[in-house]
């Protein structure tokens, strides 16, 4: 009685690794996810004539962004030497090389902490950009206001004044011309007490005239009897002068003239200077950025836990090794996209 062979099992025709085989599926989707990014900046930036480009608008340096390219290229080598080194059982060299992985995706993320710090410095950040010139002198008397209350917090913190409501300026201002102009206290907080009701009048002023959109120069004061009567006096569908960015400008510019308040209003009060989109570029850029900046830190991740094992370290971690590599090459790559439309074009 004869009998059949019986089938072989089926075999992959690639014989890969189950770990590698998932990775590979994985990267997929993420070079799935990070094209529609890409996609949508490139739409988006062809469609939009006047985006930002130069320095002045995006504060984008160059040079922090081609270091950094080169330090994770350099970093995917060291990878290879890793892995080169974990095949041939070699666990102190890879160590090594894992090492200065690490070291140089500490230092890209440094960079990117340096570029990220200048950013929010100049509030190129979605939704605080000015995009037109009236979004620019709302945002000069935003910040002014916000300089003026740091400079009173400093007498009602000390109790220099007594007022039921800190936040209530007006009163605060009226409270601190007493003291300033009184016999009794230090002499020194006197006069920066002095400078500082100045200053709040200056801001005052400025948004008096920017709530009533009204001219700075020709119309001397936006409040008050002396505007009632200017308003009272305009003919059937007449207005007064509006307020212009450029009057803004010059107006801000004599602030931080002054040798008493106009240090602070330098640390405080941005220059004004519309960006157009410059809200959906800041969005975008940190939107791209920060991900792939995620992407860099789940690496370190990945390559920390063969060096958690120090000594330890055995030939069973050389899948790991090899796919994390992998992983770390894939977010090299996708810097590579990003740095040229980001940074160059």
């Amino acid at each position: 009685m004869s009998h059949s062979p019986q089938p072989s099992a089926l075999k992959m025709g690639i014989p890969i690794p189950n770990s590698k085989l998932g990775l590979w599926l994985f990267l997929g989707t993420e070079i799935m996810f990070f094209t529609a990014f890409i996609g949508s900046y490139i739409v988006l930036r062809i469609g939009s004539p006047g985006w930002p480009t130069s320095y002045e608008d995006t504060h984008i340096l160059l040079l922090a962004g081609g270091v950094n390219t080169f330090v994770l290229i350099v970093s995917s080598y060291f990878v290879v030497l890793a892995h080169e080194a974990m095949a041939k059982k070699k666990f102190a060299d890879a160590r090594k090389w894992l090492c200065l992985t690490m070291l140089l995706a500490f230092v890209f993320l440094g960079i990117k902490g340096v570029e990220y710090a200048g950013k929010f410095t100049h509030e190129i950040l979605p939704g605080k950009v000015a995009e037109t010139p009236g979004q620019a002198i709302n945002k000069v008397d935003r910040q002014l206001e916000e300089v003026v209350r740091e400079r009173f917090a400093v007498y009602t913190d000390a109790e220099v004044v007594d007022v039921p409501q800190a936040a209530d300026l007006a009163n605060v201002s009226a409270q601190l011309d007493i003291f300033a102009k009184g016999e009794e206290g230090d002499e020194d907080l006197k006069a920066t007490a002095a400078v500082d009701v100045e200053l709040y009048s200056k801001w005052s002023n400025l948004h008096q005239h920017n709530v009533a959109n009204v001219s700075l120069t020709e119309v001397p004061a936006a409040a008050g009897p002396a505007y009632l009567a200017a308003r009272a006096d305009l003919e059937e569908g007449e207005s007064l002068p509006k307020l212009t960015y450029t009057e803004v400008v010059n107006y801000l510019k004599d602030l931080k003239a002054d040798e008493g308040y106009g240090p602070a209003v330098a640390a405080g009060v941005l220059d004004p200077h519309p960006v157009l989109y410059g809200n959906l570029f800041a969005s975008i850029y940190f939107l791209m950025t920060g991900f792939h900046a995620i992407h860099v830190i789940v690496g370190m991740i990945l390559f920390a836990v063969p060096l958690l094992r120090w000594n330890k370290l055995d030939a069973t971690y050389t899948d790991w090794v090899e796919n994390s590599g992998l992983y770390w090459h894939f977010v090299d790559l996708v810097w590579i996209f990003l740095f040229p439309l980001l940074y160059i074009v």
